[in-house]
């Protein structure tokens, strides 16, 4: 059995705030293997980021995280790190690339010197050295004229240019996995897709294992193997991309696909999930879904669902898989689109 080269076990993050205390992640489990793309999808506000965040030991000063929360990376926990430790594995064992390029950029510092910055500190190399190194990374991540740009500051260069130069900051130091928080969000469909692969060249070349965060479905069946579906600050469902995208069974995914664009006009117009997410300053004892679920059974408001194992990669936090539940399926839009996916976006494996 492949062992992970990172594994998230009950991770819950609290937030301090003048309100009261926000739930913000609430007993998290996921596993990441060398070489894949882990997708985290789900509305804004579900937990993504945050739970990304605190793989870095990036969160607010106001986070708490949990006693009892692990994130192992080998034997390591890293929950139990310090400010001085996580120095040591941000960029050389986890990366990071964002979403808006022109905030992860210093303004004051060139981009070469940025890019070959993370090589002299973790790799050991000399400047001459790391600039040579930099400006080989920088043709790589496809950046032309490299030689006349290396010295350019990112005020000078374009979203899609910064995106890129942000991508091989990350890349420098040679981790072993790299974190991509919706960073093609603030880019036009053409450069998205160039940024998008060069995510999967790199990834490939150096056999780094990704998780990939994101709202955009039609992103996740591009770049996926394996789907975790956040809301609420939990997983509500977990499988390949194929079963989740051909075979899903939480209502909450359901919701999810039936809003998702399409080029077909026979699949009619997109549905919106009704309602808004429940306030985490008071956490549903229930399934956090049960009051925009249409399907919500009377035990959805009383009594958290546990995961149900739908096949050995997949399984779904709904008490619709519990074998006393009505049978339901799902509806017929959700059927159409399955239809269209397994057209246009099928993977092999």
């Amino acid at each position: 059995m492949q062992t992970p080269i990172l594994e998230v076990k009950n991770l819950e993050v609290s937030f301090a705030t003048y309100a009261g205390t926000i739930q913000a992640i609430r007993g998290v489990d996921f596993q990441l293997f060398e070489g894949e793309t882990l997708a985290i999808v789900g509305e804004s506000g579900s937990g993504k980021s945050v739970t990304t965040k605190t793989l870095l030991g990036l969160n607010a000063a106001n986070a708490t995280v949990k006693e009892g929360s692990q994130i192992l990376l080998g034997d390591t926990n890293l929950a139990d790190y310090t400010e001085k430790d996580w120095d040591q594995i941000r960029g050389k064992k986890i990366a990071m690339v964002f979403q808006d390029p022109m905030t992860s950029l210093d303004p004051t510092m060139t981009i070469g010197k940025q890019i070959a910055e993370p090589m002299e500190k973790h790799l050991g190399k000399k400047a001459k050295e790391a600039r040579e190194a930099a400006l080989a990374l920088m043709k790589d991540v496809g950046i032309p004229d490299a030689e006349e740009h290396i010295d350019d500051y990112p005020h000078q260069w374009s979203g899609g240019m910064r995106q890129r130069a942000v991508i091989a900051i990350a890349l420098a130091a040679e981790p072993d996995i790299l974190i991509a928080d919706e960073p093609t969000t603030a880019l036009d469909v053409t450069i998205q897709a160039q940024i998008l692969n060069i995510l999967k060249a790199q990834q490939k070349k150096r056999k780094m294992a990704v998780i990939f965060i994101t709202h955009d479905l039609g992103v996740v069946a591009d770049v996926a193997d394996r789907v975790a579906v956040m809301y609420a600050g939990k997983i509500v469902e977990k499988g390949t991309v194929n079963e989740i995208f051909y075979n899903p069974k939480h209502p909450y995914t359901w919701g999810l696909l039936s809003s998702m664009p399409t080029t077909s006009t026979a699949l009619g117009s997109l549905h919106a999930i009704p309602g808004t997410p429940p306030d985490l300053l008071y956490p549903p004892k229930g399934d956090a879904f049960a009051n925009r679920n249409a399907y919500a059974l009377k035990i959805d408001h009383e009594k958290q669902p546990p995961f149900f194992q739908v096949s050995p990669t997949h399984e779904a936090a709904t008490w619709l898989l519990d074998k006393r539940a009505p049978k339901v399926v799902p509806p017929e839009e959700i059927q159409k689109r399955q239809a269209y996916w397994q057209e246009h976006f099928v993977k092999e494996g």
